[in-house]
């Protein structure tokens, strides 16, 4: 009978990355099949993220939710990997005693043997909670030397160049949870996305903490930084199309900049997080960049890229923020014109220095601000929706609408998800010229021109 294995994933497009390479190594290595299902799985895995609020509640929660299914099925496997796996360690187990794996971000390579030393244990007759195997620990990037070769599924691919972060933002756990910087080596990604070129994806999005800090070493040795590594990727065979998120206003140099008049594959859209427009928020945060610093590089690209889209992360009410730190964030946000952004209301994670700093703003305020901006930047990327009206964009077709089976569904470049009917199914994995007829909340509709 078929083994099944359902995973949970919350957060980051790491986390994304991460839950399908172990989905393809737990298929390889204990033939488990995915399942959308949790109550049918044999093994039930939940991938964390600790960035947003009361995030390990939220873990606990769903473990609870999962604690019946252990009491039907005793030889069930629990396991809970990621952010908050890091942070937690053995405590998960205290208070879940039915969990029976614990795993970071770069061990989940070693679930295969955890789970062969799980079984181990049972064997010899532990009891209740007797089963914990916890490994949260920082191995570089071992993990891609162990895992198999990732599955195509689709046009479009995400692929890990790097690990970690060693900018220690006041307010961020990321260097506590996934360790530094480790950049993979080129030759690594570039057969990695040869890999998947061959396949049939055409699209890649390259995924890093802080992206753009990559250095890896060639087969000589030799250091590459970002910009050489695009340069590489644009080389590959059936490449058109390269994304990456996130990426840090520090490393966002000269040469990735100029990256963007030589290397047609990249796409119009950068996202750059930013936090906030204003100069004492940003100190207190140790972003390491002015907000003048900012517009700057955004300048200097829309000089090479003039209708390139930008997007950002925002933290509202950071501890101390008063009306004219946030009012010096929306002159940010009127001066770049972002397309979209992903912002929330600053809450405070354990560990970190920013939880140490007093906070004399109340939360209304700060929710009263953030639905400000919000608003704006929901404006502005309507404006820029209205623009495209009457353009022709180039699609790259992902699959059938998931509203009207009579549509195709595809994405621009500058990221905005596209609808227009077609019965034509070869179309999917290809890109084709679409003339957009109507701009709405959160896509465009369009007649196919070409194909």
């Amino acid at each position: 009978m078929t083994k099944k294995l359902y995973i949970k994933t919350h957060g980051c497009q790491m986390n994304e990355y991460d839950s399908a390479r172990i989905r393809d190594l737990l298929e390889e290595s204990h033939d488990l099949t995915p399942t959308d299902n949790p109550e049918e799985a044999d093994v039930l895995l939940l991938n964390t993220c600790s960035i947003r609020e009361k995030a390990q509640e939220k873990v606990f929660h769903q473990l609870g939710r999962w604690k019946h299914l252990k009491q039907k099925n005793p030889k069930l496997i629990i396991g809970v990997g990621g952010c908050v796996a890091s942070q937690e360690g053995a405590e998960i187990g205290k208070r879940a005693p039915y969990v029976d794996l614990v795993f970071g971000p770069q061990t989940l390579h070693r679930l295969p043997e955890m789970m062969k030393q799980r079984d181990a244990m049972r064997t010899v007759g532990s009891g209740p909670g007797g089963t914990l195997v916890v490994d949260v620990s920082f191995p570089e990037i071992e993990k891609f030397d162990r895992l198999p070769e990732p599955k195509v599924e689709g046009p479009t691919a995400f692929v890990s160049i790097m690990e970690g972060c060693s900018k220690y933002c006041t307010f961020c756990v990321v260097p506590y949870t996934r360790g530094e910087e480790v950049s993979r080596p080129l030759d690594d990604v570039i057969a990695e996305i040869a890999h998947l070129a061959e396949g049939g994806v055409r699209e890649v999005n390259l995924l890093g903490q802080n992206v753009n800090a990559y250095l890896g070493s060639n087969h000589l040795g030799e250091t590459v930084d970002f910009a050489e590594l695009l340069s590489y990727v644009a080389r590959i065979p059936g490449i058109d199309r390269i994304r990456y998120t996130t990426s840090h206003p520090v490393e966002f140099s000269d040469a990735l900049i100029d990256a963007y008049a030589e290397i047609p594959q990249l796409v119009d859209h950068l996202h750059l997080p930013v936090q906030s427009g204003s100069d004492r928020i940003l100190m207190a945060m140790k972003r390491g960049h002015t907000a003048l610093e900012y517009k700057s590089k955004i300048r200097r690209l829309r000089k090479i890229r003039p209708n390139i889209s930008i997007s950002s992360d925002f933290i509202i009410g950071f501890p101390g923020e008063s009306e004219a730190d946030f009012a010096a964030t929306m002159k940010l946000i009127e001066d770049i014109g972002f397309d979209t952004s992903f912002s929330f209301v600053y809450s405070a994670r354990p560990g970190t220095p920013a939880a140490e700093l007093p906070d004399n703003t109340d939360e209304e305020t700060k929710k009263q601000r953030l639905k400000i901006l919000q608003t704006r930047i929901l404006q502005q990327a309507q404006e820029i929706s209205r623009r495209m009206v009457g353009s022709t964009q180039r699609v790259l077709v992902t699959g059938v609408s998931k509203k009207d089976p009579g549509q195709l569904q595809g994405r621009s470049e500058n990221n905005r998800v596209v609808n227009f009917a077609s019965s034509d199914h070869s179309l999917i994995g290809e890109f084709a010229d679409i003339e957009i007829h109507e701009a709405l909340p959160n896509s465009l509709r369009g007649v196919l021109v070409s194909g």
